[in-house]
């Protein structure tokens, strides 16, 4: 019975390793990164964006083709339905960036990259909750910016050597 068992999960295994596979990212070329502004949030842009370039061995300081990037979040309250009983607050970042070939000074690709989020208030100002799930929204919706940032690159036509 354990030997059915046994070969039944190894049998499982297989299937399911045998239906992953290792994506490769394709990447044309390599990015330098520019300064980015903005205190707290654009070093927390500036981490992430080193990071994922390290990651994907798409960084290089001496690169011709440059990313200026620059982020913002902004809030807003909003009732969520009629006996106003649940108040939220939604965050939505909005990461600008472009890539530009320095020896040409052509711009290569520009976008933006939008996200939001929201979570249920509490209507005090003594609750610090509310200001670490602030903090904590900004921190996922940067990253989340960043991923899809990345994505964009994979997909960059370089229209400057034409």
């Amino acid at each position: 019975m354990y030997k059915i068992k046994l070969s039944i999960l190894l049998l499982t295994s297989f299937f399911i390793f045998s239906c992953t596979n290792n994506q490769n990212h394709s990447f044309s070329q390599k990015y330098s990164l520019a300064y980015i502004g903005g205190e707290f949030d654009g070093l927390l842009l500036k981490n992430y964006l080193l990071f994922s370039l390290r990651n994907l061995d798409i960084y290089d300081p001496n690169s011709i083709y440059e990313i200026s990037a620059s982020i913002s979040h902004s809030s807003n309250l909003y009732i969520t339905n009629i006996e106003n009983t649940s108040e939220r607050e939604k965050i939505n970042t909005n990461l600008s960036f472009q890539v530009t070939n320095i020896l040409s000074e052509c711009e290569v690709i520009a976008d933006n990259v939008h996200v939001s989020q929201f979570f249920i208030y509490a209507p005090s100002t003594k609750f610090l909750s509310n200001q670490t799930a602030l903090q904590k929204i900004k921190k996922d919706n940067t990253e989340s910016a960043v991923k899809q940032l990345i994505n964009n690159l994979r997909t960059v036509k370089n229209k400057c050597d034409e």
